[in-house]
């Protein structure tokens, strides 16, 4: 929180460093975020790079008093919205470069097996409603809590606990069916 108190300092006064070091420190934690609301990499990668060019344009007006993750989170989020909102986004990820951007593993054993579970996870995320899915995404991948997704939605926390809930639901549900399809 102090590191991310004198980045912006430095930031405000031209640090093109300052920038640098924001950039590097929160780019692949809101990538991931967007990913698992957009359910498409490049159109992830674009939000995020979007918002980075934003805030770099902003270092004058930059008013953030609490913290830069959750500035930045927000500032996602709200582009995804807007996204989604002009063009009803549920095109299919690019696969690959989802399971390269979450594995973290060294044995190709299981490198593979991770990069299946994904894959069927990303599947079944992107068969639910955005409602649902962008609770779970926000809650799971964007550390908030429901309180903290329910202010940033402007609605109540019950509403946020219920998407949640139904597209935990749903998942489980879209999971355990490709498991029964599989078994026959």
């Amino acid at each position: 929180m102090l590191e991310d108190r004198l980045l912006i300092l430095r930031f405000k006064y031209g640090s093109s460093d300052a920038l640098q070091r924001i950039y590097e420190k929160y780019r692949l934690y809101l990538l991931k975020l967007a990913v698992a609301l957009l359910n498409d990499v490049s159109v992830a990668e674009d939000v995020v790079h979007d918002v980075f060019l934003r805030f770099a344009q902003s270092s004058s007006q930059l008013k953030a008093k609490g913290s830069l993750k959750s500035y930045l989170r927000t500032c996602v989020i709200n582009s995804v919205r807007n996204k989604a909102r002009a063009s009803r986004i549920r095109s299919a990820e690019d696969l690959n470069e989802i399971a390269l951007i979450i594995a973290n593993t060294d044995s190709p054993d299981s490198w593979v097996i991770l990069k299946e579970e994904s894959i069927r996870l990303s599947n079944a995320l992107a068969q639910l409603p955005f409602e649902q899915r962008e609770a779970i995404a926000l809650h799971l991948h964007g550390d908030m809590k429901f309180k903290e997704i329910a202010e940033s939605q402007n609605i109540s926390i019950k509403t946020v606990q219920s998407r949640y809930s139904y597209g935990l639901e749903k998942l489980r549900s879209i999971l355990n069916h490709e498991v029964e399809k599989c078994g026959r």
